[in-house]
């Protein structure tokens, strides 16, 4: 058995320290919104907080986590009403959806490190996080407006 700590609750996971994080929320915990795109660390679709710091899921082991405190979209706010998010539906980013959970949780883990981040810090911050769809001005807009609601 493992012990996490998933969106502030305790959690045992019956599983190999080996298994990625990313299985272990979607298949033991049902939390799905943080999404598979590769499993190679490069899309960016299952990114969750650790510690407040932006991850990918499915490039981190349970038994690497220790008792680090694990944040999903779904933790990101009780109600979904966290400032990216609003932000997300205000500038309509969306369009096919799939990588947005992801991208929200990298925006948000960015905003809480650097509250007004210029154009250049987001860009950098972002391109860790793909989407296949293109809407990275929209992504661009949401965060900056995110920035400003605070």
């Amino acid at each position: 058995m493992i012990n996490l700590n998933v969106n502030g609750q305790s959690v045992d996971i019956d599983a190999s320290p080996e298994t990625p994080l990313l299985w272990a929320l979607r298949d033991e915990l049902q939390l799905t919104g943080t999404r598979f795109g590769c499993g190679a660390g490069m899309c960016g679709a299952c990114t969750v907080h650790i510690d407040g710091e932006a991850r990918f899921a499915c490039q981190t082991r349970i038994g690497d986590v220790g008792e680090g405190r694990i944040t999903t979209i779904e933790g990101l706010h009780p109600e979904g009403d966290h400032a990216v998010q609003r932000a997300w539906i205000a500038e309509q980013v969306p369009q096919c959806g799939y990588c947005q959970s992801g991208q929200i949780m990298r925006a948000a883990a960015l905003l809480a490190r650097t509250p007004n981040p210029s154009r250049q810090e987001i860009l950098d911050e972002m391109s860790a996080n793909l989407c296949r769809c293109g809407t990275y001005p929209r992504i661009i807009r949401a965060i900056e407006r995110a920035a400003q609601e605070g």
